[in-house]
């Protein structure tokens, strides 16, 4: 049998989250008083001073820093817990979280989402559009319930959904297309090149061809596409969004002397697959019936 109760490792994490005793009251929405009664019971339960008052602010221990970041495991896992005990008793979510990475097929994801809202209209639909890492950030951080990602974050498994295939494209009048010959390295080296930021906003990384010492950054699909439209540079962008420039003439694959086309594969991860329920479980069968078939 526990010693302690879970509210009580909620009121210390509160206190050290909010710098003190009547900070922890009212961020929480307790009297002062039951927050410093569970605090005590905590650490006499314990037998272990986890708390250092000093003038108005509580300070941790070195005993209460070791306890606490065990305590925010079992808090978060509690949490998770409840969340699938309200869904298994709602029987449709009333809310789903979906991040997804900008290289992948929006019309694909467009159809899944219409289909989804006239089977299940009062269930809300959070989209987050992500590059890079950002989506796996906001899985780390619990803001979504799944992803749609080219990186699976450690400890997860990813289900490979679609391959994208990336291409150099320019405008048919940008200079890299009237060379005479294929593109090299230092043609590409001397043009202006528009690349994508990252939208972690932590550990954000690089992907890709960086060569060029130009460089217009962007944090948009579209923005980008519009700027090499307006022959402003080349970007390597996903096949997938640009299917109506290339159709269109607007934008050409350049001919590059190495073979820089290259796949990315997509991948569906889940928060927590025990909370998924029928909602989810349709928008996701329908992402992957407008899918081609994984190979």
């Amino acid at each position: 049998m526990a010693k302690v109760t879970l509210e009580q490792w909620r009121m210390f994490q509160a206190v050290v989250e909010h710098g003190g005793f009547s900070q922890a009251a009212e961020a929480v929405h307790k009297s002062q008083s039951s927050i410093n009664h569970a605090v005590h019971k905590l650490q006499e339960s314990l037998g272990v001073s986890l708390l250092e008052v000093r003038g108005r602010k509580a300070e941790l221990t070195d005993a209460g820093r070791v306890l606490l970041n065990r305590a925010g495991g079992l808090l978060d896992e509690a949490e998770a817990l409840e969340s699938v005990a309200e869904s298994l008793a709602a029987g449709t979510e009333a809310r789903l979280r979906l991040a997804v990475d900008v290289l992948f097929d929006y019309e694909a994801l467009f159809n899944a989402v219409e289909r989804f809202a006239g089977e299940y209209p009062h269930t809300r639909l959070e989209i987050r559009e992500t590059v890079l890492s950002g989506a796996e950030e906001l899985l780390l951080q619990q803001e979504v319930d799944f992803i749609l990602t080219a990186r699976v974050p450690q400890g997860f498994v990813g289900e490979p959904v679609s391959r994208v295939k990336f291409v150099p494209v320019a405008h048919p009048d940008h200079p890299l297309h009237h060379l005479g010959r294929p593109v090299n390295r230092e043609d590409l080296k001397a043009s202006r090149q528009i690349v994508m930021r990252d939208s972690a906003l932590k550990n954000r990384q690089d992907a890709g061809w960086l060569g060029s010492d130009q460089r217009i950054t962007v944090t948009n699909v579209h923005t980008s596409v519009e700027l090499i439209e307006r022959g402003l540079g080349f970007a390597w962008l996903p096949q997938t969004r640009i299917r109506d420039s290339l159709s269109a003439d607007r934008l050409l694959p350049l001919r590059t002397e190495e073979p820089w086309e290259r796949d990315v594969t997509v991948y569906l991860v889940y928060a927590d697959q025990d909370r998924a329920g029928p909602a989810a479980g349709l928008l996701l069968r329908a992402l992957r019936e407008g899918l081609p078939p994984f190979e």
